[in-house]
């Protein structure tokens, strides 16, 4: 009883408050969150986890010593692709790097080497910018992977120590130049000996991920692969 007037109440309320596709702003119909199924079925993939030499890992492979690198969608500007991670990180909608997250973990998991993996680390913020937007959208994108393939999140073992400017229209050496000492491993016990899987929102020249990769190499990680939301192939 108390069930049904739970969802007698959950629809009133989405009737006086109809509740939005981040991606398309069409209504969703009941049982959907934040994205609406024809979106997420329409998401462009990659399908880079199906190919061990995809665009994503040969950008970064020759820089840093990757057991693997994916993207799970093609950034384009003015996509729905754009409009989501828009949504992620400026309006205040952490719930859907969670989604995301969940949905291409179901796919890396159909993957062999998937089983090897020991850890998740997401790219950390600096704390003064996480403080601002409230949460860490690569943490929750990471959250949600982990959802689907059971492996833990660890959010400590990599800081971010220097407070970086954008890297939006930075070239490729400003990119690298940008972040090349913004990361330290707090604790090298955290991830020695282990696979770790890197988690970022987008990767474009890999710059962050090499980065990031060099600090957890220097902690004696057994194995690094990285992984992100979108892949923009400037």
């Amino acid at each position: 009883m108390k069930s049904g007037l739970t969802d007698i109440v959950s629809d009133f309320v989405s009737l006086i408050y109809p509740r939005y596709c981040a991606a398309c702003k069409s209504a969703l119909a009941k049982g959907e969150e934040f994205v609406c199924t024809h979106c997420i079925h329409n998401l462009p993939r990659t399908n880079y986890h199906q190919y061990s030499d995809n665009p994503v890992y040969s950008r970064i492979s020759g820089r840093v010593n990757l057991s693997f690198a994916s993207s799970f969608l093609l950034f384009r500007k003015g996509s729905i692709v754009q409009a989501l991670l828009h949504e992620l990180k400026y309006n205040n909608q952490p719930e859907i790097g969670r989604l995301l997250g969940r949905v291409y973990g179901h796919e890396l998991i159909q993957m062999e080497c998937s089983s090897q993996l020991n850890l998740i680390v997401p790219i950390p913020l600096h704390e003064w910018k996480r403080k601002r937007r409230g949460y860490n959208q690569s943490e929750e994108f990471a959250k949600g992977l982990s959802d689907s393939m059971k492996i833990p999140v660890d959010t400590l073992a990599v800081k971010r120590v220097l407070n970086t400017e954008t890297q939006t229209r930075k070239s490729r050496l400003m990119r690298w130049e940008n972040v090349r000492e913004v990361f330290v491993v707090t604790d090298t016990q955290r991830v020695e000996g282990k696979h770790v899987l890197l988690a970022d929102d987008v990767i474009t020249t890999g710059a962050t991920i090499e980065a990031c990769s060099h600090a957890l190499s220097n902690a004696q990680c057994k194995a690094i692969s990285a992984v992100s939301i979108a892949y923009s192939g400037e």
